[in-house]
């Protein structure tokens, strides 16, 4: 089966609309976030090392960009679903976020699993100036697109006779990396909490 399986994957690989494939799985991931972008690109990264094909430098160009376009989709929905939007906890917080943050946040939020599209959603319905929202959305989407293209090929060329294992591992330092911010950002979250002047005030007046 792992053979098959390895064969059904060459053949995607080496097809000649792999680009445009992962150009718009980038694009959708942006504003569906279940669409397994990441995946995509971190296999074809294995893949360009191990067997020298799809080309490395076109695998990053191309997810960067459908990031980069599918993230100014999500602003245009956000812009067009304000009112209805800005109320929502999530997006509360990410307003939040940006007032202390500025774009950075939006930077960050392109690495966590449906931050991403909270975020630019947000950056559109607060109307973030556009200039603004695209140079940091371009650094977040290039960044990505790197991030993602350069596990695979590492992994690729760790278990170069063995794609399989170079995918499992990419995947595997994608996760781990995921899980830790999820845990930093939790610790922060708590602490923050714990440093909030309302729960002081409850402390000194026990």
């Amino acid at each position: 089966m792992s053979h098959a399986l390895l064969g059904l994957i060459e053949q995607a690989m080496s097809s000649p609309w792999l680009y445009a494939a992962l150009f718009g799985l980038a694009l959708l991931d942006a504003f569906f976030p279940v669409v397994p972008a990441e995946t995509a690109v971190i296999t074809a990264g294995v893949f360009a090392a191990a067997t020298g094909g799809p080309n490395l430098a076109l695998v990053i160009v191309v997810s960067a960009v459908g990031a980069f376009a599918g993230d100014h989709i999500s602003y245009l929905i956000g812009a067009r679903a304000g009112g209805r939007l800005r109320e929502r906890k999530a997006f509360v917080r990410v307003r939040e976020a940006l007032a202390v943050r500025g774009g950075l946040v939006l930077v960050a939020a392109r690495y966590i699993p449906g931050g991403r599209t909270a975020t630019t959603l947000t950056l559109g319905a607060v109307r973030h100036p556009l200039r603004s929202y695209s140079f940091f959305d371009g650094i977040a989407a290039v960044s990505w697109g790197l991030y993602s293209a350069l596990i695979g090929f590492f992994g690729g060329m760790a278990f170069e006779n063995d794609p399989i294992k170079g995918l499992l591992l990419g995947l595997g330092i994608a996760v781990s990396i995921t899980a830790v911010v999820e845990v930093v950002r939790w610790i922060r979250k708590r602490r923050a909490i714990r440093a909030s002047p309302a729960r002081r005030a409850v402390d000194t007046s026990v």
